[in-house]
């Protein structure tokens, strides 16, 4: 087996059948590449998924990145990242240019209506999937919560919530589960 090939292809498909952005593609490249391939294991996606949330950029190619990274390198990291965004890049691409044709078409106008709800649930499904990888339960279920709330509520950027949260943890890690030991 090729590996930059088996991932290429790999990314490709995702990329391709993925409506909705990076979190909708979460539970595909998962499904891939933890169950399937078993390229990396479930706790190792979940903080791969916390590193690619944390960096700037598009998350599924963050993702892409860092896989690629761990599985050749460098290039790895070149061939996942084209499987991940040249679907998208041609799907663009065509509809760019045939986009004034259908703007006006209620069909067209229809069917972005009835994939938006999907596209939400898209995203719900692994957010709730990853609340369980992480050990997210009734006694640290009030960080994600605050944290929405924060940034949607009061506009307090997702930088700042990720710095804080990284701050809060390492403070825990270093006084609370120490003086537990």
């Amino acid at each position: 087996m090729n590996i930059y090939w088996e991932s290429f292809k790999t990314f490709t498909r995702i990329g391709m059948f993925t409506i909705g952005g990076g979190y909708a593609m979460l539970p595909l490249i998962e499904a891939d590449v933890v169950d399937k391939k078993q390229w990396i294991g479930k706790e190792e996606f979940v903080d791969l998924v916390a590193i690619a949330q944390s960096c700037p950029g598009i998350l599924a190619v963050n993702i892409s990145i860092f896989l690629g990274y761990k599985l050749k390198g460098v290039p790895g990291s070149i061939v996942c990242t084209l499987g991940t965004v040249l679907p998208s890049f041609l799907i663009i691409l065509l509809i760019a240019l045939f986009f004034q044709t259908f703007r006006e078409n209620e069909t067209v106008q229809s069917i972005f209506l009835g994939i938006r709800p999907a596209v939400v649930a898209l995203i719900a499904a692994p957010t709730f999937k990853m609340a369980k990888s992480a050990k997210i339960g009734w006694t640290n279920i009030w960080i994600p919560v605050v944290s929405a709330l924060l940034i949607w509520q009061m506009e307090i950027s997702p930088v700042y919530i990720i710095i804080l949260a990284g701050l809060f943890g390492f403070l825990y890690g270093k006084f609370v589960e120490q003086n537990e030991k």
